[in-house]
């Protein structure tokens, strides 16, 4: 009996050990671009990971996210077939969809389709990543039409154009702020007199709360963090980076910021009480935040041969370092507190001077990074104080966007069941990258 007892929690903790985790919204179920699965390729195939389902999907730029067996594509349909032109901002009308394929199978599940006419510059499509919560998925698309619908069915709980509600426009590259829910909340950066951040009831779509005005609303997604014993909203647009309580929008402190062309985009990236923020040309900030009380101090800016200034890749900080693209696509190694560029590399885009905007992924797995280049490639890296180490790459799709008169494809993965969930203009692909030796 004993035996049979220590065997059978045996099994139940592998099978706990081998269940496979989602990736329901930008950067993850955390939003930390952590990467929580084990039992992955150390090295890939010698032909490289198979692909186990294509899905044809249309143009966009929002990554997909995956949950309870379906993943979540948003996309954009030209009225009629049309020659884009890269940055182009003409009127451009069609539909945006939401689309719900199957997990295990790539098989459409159901679509919800919406009219829409573009107006932004780069006109490929929606920017933001499907958030799947509590059997409802919501998406922001990139004229600012907001969107609450169930998962299973694709049927519309509730919805709202931004602009006309809260009399703004959409910013030159669309709405590109990813919405967050917390608690009941979903908080959105809407933009307009008051309104630069919203919260809305996640059920009914009710406002609960908005707050701050920007001169615009630049591109920057939310993000929580707890310091201070509070748990703080930060935002980051273009004339600040504030904090706010999360239950009533009411500010808890704000650090001036001067952003060129409203262009801000990442999200700011904390390392134990350090808060680093950066937008396009040597833009960038680093907070001290304060341990006793929800307030901060800022502690160096705008210094151009320190830090980075990321475009359309996410930085990752940990341990008082920071690891992350500037807009001249060259990766580096940074030492938060000081700034201090510790390292460079051209190698994740084969590069061996900058190209702007170059764009790779990045999350991080146990002692691993792994990586999606705008060339379509998967890398699997190493990367620390001292230096980039890449242990093997692959091509997995192909770029199918236009960008500073080269062929791109910035669209976030999601990574899940040991999976890689990779879209671009044309299809969103499943990549197998579970090592089946690891299984055994």
């Amino acid at each position: 009996m004993r035996l049979v007892l220590t065997s059978s929690i045996a099994l139940f903790l592998a099978a706990a050990a081998a269940q496979a985790d989602d990736w329901p919204q930008w950067m993850g179920a955390n939003r930390d671009n952590v990467w929580r699965e084990t039992g992955l390729f150390e090295k890939f195939p010698k032909n490289g990971p198979s692909i186990v389902w294509r899905a044809p999907v249309a143009g966009g730029y929002a990554g997909p996210s995956v949950a309870d067996g379906r993943v979540y594509v948003t996309d954009f349909v030209p009225d009629q077939a049309v020659e884009s032109e890269e940055g182009e901002s003409k009127p451009l009308a069609g539909k945006e969809r939401i689309v719900c394929l199957n997990e295990a199978t790539g098989d459409e599940m159901w679509n919800h389709a919406y009219a829409v006419t573009y107006g932004v510059s780069y006109p490929a499509g929606p920017r933001c990543t499907p958030n799947v919560n509590g059997g409802k998925v919501y998406t922001l698309g990139a004229e600012g039409h907001l969107f609450c619908v169930d998962a299973e069915s694709g049927s519309v709980n509730w919805s709202k154009h931004l602009p006309e509600e809260y009399g703004t426009k959409t910013a030159t590259w669309g709405y590109a702020g990813h919405p967050i829910v917390d608690g009941g909340r979903l908080i959105c950066v809407v933009g307009g007199e008051g309104s630069h951040a919203v919260a809305f009831d996640k059920d009914s779509g009710r406002e609960l709360w908005k707050s701050v005005t920007s001169s615009s609303q630049g591109y920057s997604s939310p993000t929580i963090i707890e310091f201070a014993g509070v748990r703080q909203l930060i935002l980051f647009h273009p004339d600040a980076v504030v904090s706010l309580n999360l239950e009533t929008g009411e500010p808890y402190w704000s650090v001036p910021y001067e952003a060129t062309n409203g262009s801000v985009i990442m999200t700011p990236v904390r390392s134990g009480n350090l808060l680093y923020a950066a937008g396009f040309s040597h833009k960038n900030i680093l907070i001290e935040l304060s341990d006793k009380q929800p307030a901060a101090t800022m502690l160096w800016q705008d210094q151009n041969k320190k830090g980075i200034s990321p475009v359309n890749v996410q930085p990752f900080a940990e341990n008082g370092e920071m690891y992350g693209f500037d807009q001249n696509g060259l990766l580096y190694g940074i030492e938060m507190a000081t700034g201090i560029r510790r390292w460079q590399s051209g190698a994740p885009l084969n590069v061996e001077r900058p190209l702007p905007s170059g764009t790779a992924f990045i999350v991080k797995n146990s002692d691993r990074f792994w990586m999606f280049n705008e060339l379509g490639e998967l890398l699997i890296t190493k990367l620390s104080p001292s230096g980039y180490e890449e242990i093997d790459r692959t091509k997995v799709i192909e770029p199918t966007n236009v960008a500073f008169g080269r062929d791109v494809v910035w669209c976030a993965p999601a990574w899940a069941n040991r999976r890689a969930y990779i879209r671009n203009g044309n299809e969103c692909i499943s990549v197998d990258l579970a090592d089946p030796a690891a299984g055994e």
